[in-house]
């Protein structure tokens, strides 16, 4: 375990315990003192400082110990001519990395990787030094022979995210223990490390450690945050590195010829333990002596086998404990030479003496190249990074080398419940122990496909854990690729995983389980996407372990409604399909005479006969609970993080729904907006009356009230699901008053039925949600249901009457609370407050009657856009509406407003129970309303009736939609400042569609500005612009500060007014350009900022519904051409 105070310079990267030696009174070598002048160091400073360079690096896709990400770092100038930069490995990555390198006087120059060490904390980076014209600098010498306790030092480099920093500091150690810095993390070893107090801090990772003849004498690369101690890497094995690199060339060229640096292994990490501790540990006093007698002067102790990694060369041969004699007849007792004797026998047999326990042995290992072990590519797929699991990692986690290794779960393994660092066993039935295992099982699997996967953890490692994995059916990410490293460009070359005609491309039925999935032919193109889990960095805590890279950090962030009317219908419908899938409607769906009461128990009889025999009779159940639980259904939601669209604030949800239309052709749910937020969603329905799940899909979405509908298909339930599973009987009149008694029933997340009889304490609630720090849905002009007990915030379902009636959904709606927290400051004494923001939730009831309206429409026909609905096109309803928010005020509030007797008395005989006027809170930008209606403005009439409620103004709306001759503007009366005025105002029409096309250029997620924006009531002047939803991390948005809450408004000087215009502007940026971009923030701040475009890791790329499939299809607009790597 490591010390959880000690920093590899990165911010986030964690620690474990601390250690049982970490205080050591081994001896040092002697003491030096230094006789350097105040002038010698200004000369040494002049010199090096020129030759450090701050390295601004991205970490494209999270990677064996890595997750993606940009960050500060420093490096420095070891030899100029071929252009190579020396830094920290875990600066370098050990994953696809895009770098830049900034100069002292600010010249900036793209950098290359071109070697990381395995194991040790250094790699190095190549650069064009003809592209570096205005600087004079020399390269950094090496000297590890010149270190020594004692010595007086310089730390030079980006500490802090300081361009330059210098710190003083007297090396106190040479044999420190290499420092731990996470359990699940990189962590270097067989090595000793330096030690000094110079306080290094985020950012200084990679810095020169500067003796005063300008030499570097270390390699900085961790610190101790609870104290100024700072550790550096030995130069040894640097040098020795850099000399192949110098060997392979005499000058910088732009691709590298490959060099091979041997390293060799026995997958075996050694300590380093003082005399005493190796005879406790069964040495023997004679091994001891000739040990002492063959070591240099001075020597304190011997290596000792700290732990063996499974599968190795000395798996079953060595053991923890053991006490490291002699190699190849060699005396062994310091790291650099054992790793020297290692590198030179790769691939041969080495013979080890070591004593266990006093008993000496002889063992004969092969060195392994250790570069076999380190994994140089990985596969993609569905936002997923997996690849063979490195030494690092299986050295961390304890299993053996090379097993499929889940680096970042993307969407597909984080919705089945895969975590980050899994190790995959088993999928789809067929043993895993390779990544060309998991390509092969791949490649046969088709779309929609859902198969069991069996991973384990390092956590619970003894124990398989089963999940089932769901084939993505649209097309949210890139087709499967492989990227593998190429040394000789720095970069990662991508493939596509299988030939476009295997796998994942093939169309069928999946029979799985007795679960009928369509499976839909993929799109064959091989572009790259990359993904924004933000659970996929790990937070620095204080006083932890971490590396000295300065990571950038950016903080970034819905559902609304409201009613409408509906007449009640008096005849049944029923549905027949003409030739071009046309519903028939015959009859009412709706039924609100007395014959409902004698259905009503038909229904119930039918119940206690279907479900599984059972006396349902003799239940403690209700009866509105037994006739209703048919009818309810648990929906599982998940949003692929390349769709986080509209603001929403989650990945994940879950809620009750109520099937509102079932027939052998369609099925129809509605649920509320803070289960199901927006259409790029994948829905899984579980149904209380059935045991089985099936997927469901967003076929509705109500612009303004809290609901979408969700489809599913009958016949995937199988015979006896269809007979068992049924519709709800919806009864929207008469509306529900005070004091009603209703039944409140939903279910568990165990899918058990759950009733409770309630009273009703306010029918008619006006909701008022306040907006969220990154705008989403959120519930307005709109009336709700509050009842005088329910099951909490997080229990939803319907509300019924006595005979098991839906007469309102009991659904979820989404707020977020704003906290403050009083801070006190240790110096002045003085309290500050600190803002936070916590999502939370509560439920209400929401009449029904705007959900019959719309699932009429949808059976008898409506007048939108045709969507696919199992295989049948069915016109969809458009809505009219008012896009103004408003908030009732009462009437006695209104009349000190100047309001006249005649209004306040017209008002009251309208709606004698509200007394309340409608006030306008705001119009929506970008409305037909916007510049007619004023905050403040109170609404009196409509076409001269009174309006009260906002049901009012929708049945106005709705009128409107009935008369074709209508120009569509409501005659409104509205009271302004003291006089009354007449304006005619025009509504807007919506679908129920949602936002349906996305854009990913250079990693930033952007959309047409959606209604949550748009309820700020701003737009910006310049065309408004297209609206930046996401980030995604380790891209170049990422890495630029081109992040959420605010427009693009013109890239390059051309304005991009929508999404069009948009990709037409984007189009002519080439891969490697920079770009100028011109935002606006939310709150209205113009900014200006360059970005760098990068089509091999983010090319442009979008995703939009198609309404003629149902599928959400992805088309790459542009990017690299890689069929040169087929």
């Amino acid at each position: 375990m490591g010390d959880p105070l000690e920093r590899l310079e990165l911010e986030d990267a964690g620690g474990s315990s601390l250690k049982d030696d970490e205080v050591c009174m081994e001896i040092d070598p002697p003491f030096r003192e230094s006789t350097a002048t105040t002038e010698d160091w200004r000369k040494a400073l002049a010199k090096v400082v020129p030759a450090v360079v701050v390295l601004r690096t991205t970490a494209c896709r999270a990677f064996d110990t890595e997750a993606a990400g940009a960050s500060y770092a420093t490096g420095f100038v070891v030899d100029k001519r071929r252009g190579i930069i020396l830094t920290n490995r875990h600066v370098v990555k050990s994953g696809p990395v895009v770098a830049e390198a900034m100069f002292v006087n600010r010249e900036e120059v793209p950098v290359y990787p071109i070697y990381r060490d395995p194991v040790h904390d250094f790699g190095f980076f190549c650069y064009d030094p003809g592209v570096i014209q205005f600087l004079k600098y020399e390269e950094i010498p090496l000297a590890p022979e010149a270190a020594s306790v004692g010595l007086e030092i310089r730390v030079v480099g980006n500490d802090s995210g300081e361009k330059v920093s210098i710190l003083a500091g007297t090396l106190a150690r040479l044999d420190r223990d290499a420092p731990h810095y996470k359990k699940d993390g990189y962590n270097d070893f067989n090595t000793f490390y330096m030690q000094a107090a110079s306080g290094t801090k985020g950012g200084s990772s990679g810095s020169p450690v500067i003796d005063w003849l300008g030499r570097a004498v270390a390699l900085n690369a961790g610190s101790k945050s609870s104290s100024a101690s700072a550790f550096f890497l030995p130069l040894e094995r640097v040098v020795r590195a850099l000399k192949f690199l110098q060997n392979g060339r005499d000058s910088f060229v732009k691709k590298w010829e490959a060099v091979s640096i041997l390293r060799g292994t026995l997958q075996v990490t050694f300590v380093h333990k003082g005399f005493d501790e190796t005879r406790r540990l069964g040495l023997q006093s004679e091994t001891e002596q000739r040990v002492r007698h063959a070591s240099p002067q001075g020597e304190t102790g011997m290596l000792v086998v700290e732990s063996v990694v499974p599968g190795g060369p000395a798996h079953e041969c060595l053991e923890p404990g053991d006490v490291l004699v002699c190699m190849n007849g060699e005396v062994i007792t310091q790291f650099l030479k054992m790793e020297t004797l290692l590198d030179d026998s790769v691939n041969q047999k080495i013979e080890i003496r070591i004593e266990r326990g006093g008993t000496p042995l002889t063992v004969n290992l092969l060195v392994q190249d250790l570069h076999s072990i380190t994994p140089n590519y990985f596969l993609e797929v569905s936002g997923a990074v997996i690849h063979p699991l490195s030494y690092q990692q299986a050295r961390n986690f304890r299993f053996q080398c090379g097993l499929v290794y889940v680096a970042e779960p993307g969407y597909m393994l984080f919705r089945a419940g895969v975590p980050r660092h899994a190790i995959i066993k088993k999928l789809a039935g067929q043993e895993i122990s390779l990544l060309e295992d998991l390509i092969s099982v791949l490649c046969k699997l088709s779309r929609g496909a859902r198969v069991p996967l069996e991973y384990v953890s390092y956590a619970d490692r003894h124990r398989r854990k089963s999940v089932l994995v769901t084939v993505d059916r649209h097309e949210w990410y890139a087709p499967p690729q492989i990227y593998t490293r190429d040394d000789s460009t720095g970069l990662w070359t991508v493939k596509p995983a299988f030939q476009p005609d295997a796998g994942l491309l093939s169309s069928g039925i999946n029979d799985l389980g007795g679960i009928r999935s369509d499976a839909v032919p993929l799109c064959t193109e091989a572009s790259s996407v990359g993904h924004m889990h933000h659970d996929s960095r790990a937070e620095l805590n204080e006083g932890v372990t971490s590396m000295e890279t300065s990571y950038e950090h950016s903080s970034e962030g819905g559902h609304p409604r409201a009613e409408s009317d509906v007449e009640t219908k008096k005849h049944r419908v029923k549905e027949d399909f003409s030739s071009d899938g046309n519903a028939v409607a015959d009859g009412s769906f709706l039924e609100t005479d007395e014959g409902d009461l004698e259905d009503a128990n038909t229904v119930e009889n039918s119940v206690m006969r279907d479900l599984q025999g059972e006396n349902v009779a003799a239940a403690n159940s209700s009866l509105a609970e037994r006739i209703i639980e048919p009818t309810l259904v648990m929906l599982e939601v998940h949003v692929p993080p390349s769709c986080m669209l509209d603001g929403v604030h989650s990945q994940h949800f879950f809620g009750t729904g109520v099937i509102i239309y079932h027939s052998q052709n369609m099925g129809l749910i509605a649920v509320d907006k803070n289960t199901v937020a927006i259409s790029a969603s994948d829905v899984m329905l579980s149904f209380a009356a059935f045991p089985i799940e099936i997927p469901g899909e967003v076929v509705f979405l109500h612009p303004v009230h809290n609901y979408a509908l969700i489809s599913y298909d009958p016949l995937a339930l199988g015979a006896v699901g269809i007979s068992l599973v049924r519709a709800a009987k919806l009864l929207p009149e008469p509306a529900i008053r005070r004091g009603d008694s209703v039944h409140l029933v939903g279910l568990s997340r165990s899918l058990q039925a759950t009733s409770r009889k309630s009273i009703v304490t306010n029918p008619c609630a006006a909701v008022n949600i306040s907006c969220a720090d990154c705008p989403r849905y959120r519930a307005t002009n709109m009336e709700v249901i509050e009842l005088d007990t329910d099951f909490g915030s997080t229990f939803s379902g319907v509300l019924t009457d006595e005979h098991g009636r839906v007469r309102a959904i009991w659904g979820s709606f989404s707020t977020q609370v704003h906290t403050f927290l009083l801070g006190t400051k240790k110096k002045k004494r003085s309290k500050k407050k600190f803002s936070s923001s916590e999502d939370h939730q509560f439920v209400r009831g929401i009449p029904i009657y705007t959900i019959s309206q719309v699932l009429e429409q949808i059976i008898c026909g409506a007048q939108g856009p045709p969507l696919l609905i199992n295989c049948v096109k069915r016109p969809m309803p458009l809505v009219r509406i008012l896009e103004v928010e408003l908030y009732p005020t009462l009437l006695s509030k209104a009349r000190s407003f100047g309001l006249s007797d005649d209004w306040v008395q017209a008002l009251v005989k309208k709606d004698p129970i509200r007394r309340q006027v409608l006030r306008v809170k705001g119009c929506l930008a970008g409305s037909k309303a916007e510049n007619l209606l004023e905050q403040g403005d109170m609404v009196l009439a409509i076409n001269k009736e009174p309006v009260t409620c906002f049901r009012d103004v929708e049945n106005a709306c709705q009128e409107l939609g009935k008369h074709e001759n209508r120009d569509g503007k409501l005659n409104m009366t509205i009271f302004r400042q003291g006089r009354e005025i007449d304006l005619l105002v025009e509504t807007d029409i919506r679908d129920g569609s949602g936002t349906t096309r996305v854009i990913n250029w250079c990693g930033c997620i952007v959309q047409d500005p959606y209604p949550a924006v748009r309820a700020l009531g701003f737009l910006p002047e310049e065309g408004h612009g297209v609206y930046v939803a996401r980030w995604c991390h380790g891209s170049p948005a990422h890495r630029y500060g081109l992040y959420a809450l605010q427009w693009i408004v013109e890239v390059n000087g051309k304005q991009t007014p929508d999404l069009d215009a948009f990709l037409n502007v984007t189009k002519e940026v080439e891969h490697g350009e920079f770009v100028r971009v011109r935002t606006i923030h939310l709150n209205g701040k113009p900014k200006v900022l360059t970005l760098k475009q990068d089509l091999h890791y983010w090319p442009t790329w979008e995703v939009r519904f198609d309404p003629d499939s149902a599928i959400w299809r992805r088309n790459t607009i542009k990017a690299l051409d890689y069929s040169s790597n087929l």
